[in-house]
């Protein structure tokens, strides 16, 4: 135990670097789960589409494949597994077309043993169906009750009432609070963190509170509206701070430097002068930029360091690559939420990909969010050199605000 009665455990990223973590909530590994009934909080939330026959199928398992190691870890710990999840949105009745049953079927394959799927997620149907010791139940869709997203009480007993212990591996639902992510822990002997919950809180901890230095930040995407707390609580932790994607337009704009027909906020120049007065040289905005006169396949393009009157910049510039990889190839920490450009739409997705690999070369503890980034690290082949990946978008982007995830509150209120 550390100063305060925290728990403190030794991580070791991909750079092989240790680095320890304090923790003000318990994990999995200090829960005796030997007999006991274990809710699992997953997240199941799969894309789901109808094949041929009609039939709803997953077209992609990584959520499913991410709740594993604690599955695992809980049944080999002499545990009966009750998980439960969300699917979609079904307005707080049953849609077959929401099921969790494909869920189901595909956890039976990767676990290599029965699960069994219960109607619903509360009531005596599914309490005739609580698993023994080794057994895995999987609760249906819980927004088929409007309960679960009230918060209601009520609701939160009932789920509780299923199971001995409480473990919450869902990341990517922490910034709600849901009764199952939130309401239930008050009404359970003792929860804990899932090992896919500890390692991201573990990783954007560290990254947020005590970073290895120098410390960057590179941040990406449309608007500065949707990051503006990232990019203020951001600013006082981190060296330097990299921006990229539409956003940096806006900035440029309140720099009174022409942006052409670029995606500029109008209503946040202002705010964006402001942020750049804050932080000084810390921020740094592209100096060159790929421009065309519109957006569509095939559409020529050039580099220019000043955007021209009716030109979209769609992508960094080279020089802007290369200072900004200077910069990340010098860092210990880097954080990254966010495209250069409009990725989706190559060539314009260079700047992207290359700042995937310099953060990739550079060794340091790397904490990358989710969508774009994280296709663009797979895009340049480099996933296995980052330190970690987070699963959780919108849950990722809260954490980085600042702001306190309900979920995690929960696990450090009942410990």
């Amino acid at each position: 135990m550390g100063a305060g009665g925290l728990l403190r455990r030794r991580m070791l990223p991909s750079n092989g670097k240790p680095f320890e973590t304090d923790m003000s909530y318990l994990s999995i590994r200090d829960l005796d789960l030997n007999g006991k009934r274990v809710f699992i909080r997953v997240d199941f939330n799969v894309p789901l589409q109808k094949n041929e026959r009609g039939d709803m199928e997953i077209t992609s398992d990584k959520r499913i494949k991410a709740s594993l190691p604690t599955i695992q870890y809980a049944l080999e710990h002499g545990a009966g597994v009750i998980l439960a999840s969300h699917l979609g949105r079904p307005k707080g009745k049953p849609n077959p077309e929401m099921s969790l049953k494909p869920a189901a079927a595909r956890l039976a394959e990767l676990l290599s043993r029965p699960v069994k799927m219960a109607p619903d997620c509360v009531g005596p149907e599914v309490e005739a169906l609580l698993p023994a010791p080794g057994e895995v139940l999987l609760l249906e869709n819980l927004r088929y009750h409007s309960e679960e997203e009230k918060n209601d009480p009520e609701f939160s007993k009932k789920l509780a009432a299923l199971c001995d212990l409480y473990v919450n591996d869902a990341f990517g639902s922490a910034h709600r609070a849901h009764a199952s992510t939130e309401g239930m822990v008050r009404f359970v002997p003792q929860a804990a963190a899932g090992l896919l919950m500890e390692q991201e809180l573990k990783y954007l901890g560290m990254a947020t509170s005590h970073p290895e230095r120098p410390s960057v930040a590179i941040l990406g995407g449309a608007k500065v509206s949707d990051k503006i707390e990232v990019i203020e609580n951001l600013g006082r932790i981190v060296d330097r701070l990299l921006i990229g994607g539409a956003m940096a337009y806006t900035f440029l704009r309140a720099l009174h430097q022409p942006t052409g027909k670029s995606l500029v906020e109008e209503d946040k120049v202002e705010l964006a002068g402001k942020l750049l007065s804050q932080l000084g040289e810390k921020l740094l905005l592209p100096v060159d930029h790929v421009v065309v006169t519109e957006i569509a396949p095939g559409a020529p393009n050039e580099v220019v360091e000043t955007i021209p009157e009716g030109r979209i910049a769609v992508d960094i510039g080279p020089q802007t690559i290369a200072s900004y990889a200077a910069v990340i190839a010098a860092a210990k920490t880097v954080i990254w939420n966010g495209p250069m450009g409009i990725f989706e739409k190559p060539p314009f997705d260079k700047g992207t990909v290359a700042l995937a690999r310099a953060v990739a070369e550079s060794g340091a503890v790397s904490v990358v969010g989710g969508g774009d980034s994280e296709k663009a690290i797979k895009a340049a082949g480099v996933t296995g050199k980052i330190s970690h990946v987070s699963t959780g978008g919108g849950a990722s982007l809260e954490f980085l605000s600042g702001i306190k995830l309900p979920g995690v509150a929960a696990l450090e209120t009942s410990k």
